[in-house]
């Protein structure tokens, strides 16, 4: 089968296809045949060597949409189904952006029912970030929540899951995104703020300066772990580690379905164009997901 892969750190000239054997799912797994993977920063970061593994293969993708094509034994799924999925990792030798994936059955859900796999594929790494870093936030129904890079990936589901939470949300985005972040659910919108919040999810890693924006005593949640800032001002501050979890991934397909959730595709490449992707990915302004179809 085909792969994207790195095997030198570099630009998006780093990312090669090779050919790759068909992976076997072991006990409580499951193979599938990928319909579509989107490319997301961390596969930028991985490129460039952000998380180490020199001289050594490192498949790229986190993201998969398709059909479960074989299953180990004690699998919950059947040859067959349409899935999602999150195969999370930044030093395995094969990842999503290839023909073929094989995950843990804990780490799938059904697909949606009222999209196609392109857009699924933009749902479960970016969604279920969202999700845990707003759970790490313990927010209540009517506290004020800030949601920096509100326009993007992370930032847009933590605004719509936030403001379905009953949440109050102010999103930190560009004046031409104004109207984007709005339509997701965002009570009110800035381009810079010195406001007080009861708690800040920084998905566009301004670190400090949004730490700044919190109330006394109230919570910042980053999206690169153990990247937060240190605590001040009774802050609690903390960093999500997105971890797949299939439970959690149906819930987030079902706010697909119900129309909670927005799925936003910016482009599709071919996968043996995944280095045209990165380049795309590099120069910036991308507005919803990239998307590989083997």
């Amino acid at each position: 089968m085909r792969a994207a892969v790195v095997r030198t750190f570099g630009g998006p000239e780093a990312v090669e296809i090779v050919e790759a054997a068909l992976p076997e799912p072991g006990a409580r797994q499951v193979r599938i045949r990928v319909a579509a993977s989107a490319l997301n920063p961390v596969d930028a970061g991985v490129r460039a060597g952000m998380f180490g593994g020199a001289g050594k293969q490192i498949g790229l993708g986190w993201d998969v949409a398709g059909t479960v094509d074989a299953t180990g034994v004690a699998s919950a799924w059947n040859v067959g189904d349409e899935v999602v999925a999150l195969h999370p990792g930044v030093a395995a030798p094969l990842g999503a952006h290839a023909e073929y994936v094989v995950v843990d059955t804990d780490a799938v859900a059904a697909a949606p029912a009222t999209v196609d796999a392109v857009h699924a594929a933009t749902l479960p790494l970016n969604a279920l970030t969202a999700a845990q870093a707003l759970d790490l936030l313990e927010l209540t129904p009517g506290r004020s929540l800030l949601v920096t890079g509100a326009a993007g990936a992370v930032g847009g589901y933590a605004v719509q899951l936030a403001a379905h939470r009953g949440v109050t949300v102010t999103g930190l985005a560009r004046e031409g995104d104004a109207g984007l972040v709005r339509s997701l659910g965002a009570a009110h919108v800035t381009e810079g703020t010195a406001g007080a919040f009861d708690a800040v999810l920084d998905a566009a890693v301004l670190g400090g300066t949004a730490l700044a924006w919190v109330r006394d005593g109230g919570a910042y949640a980053g999206v690169i772990p153990q990247a937060q800032p240190a605590s001040e001002r009774g802050v609690r501050t903390t960093a999500v580690e997105v971890g797949a979890d299939g439970a959690r991934l149906a819930e987030l397909v079902r706010l697909v379905d119900d129309g909670v959730l927005t799925l936003r595709v910016a482009e599709t490449f071919a996968l043996d164009d995944a280095a045209k992707a990165h380049a795309r990915l590099a120069e910036g302004g991308v507005r919803g997901r990239l998307v590989l179809v083997p």
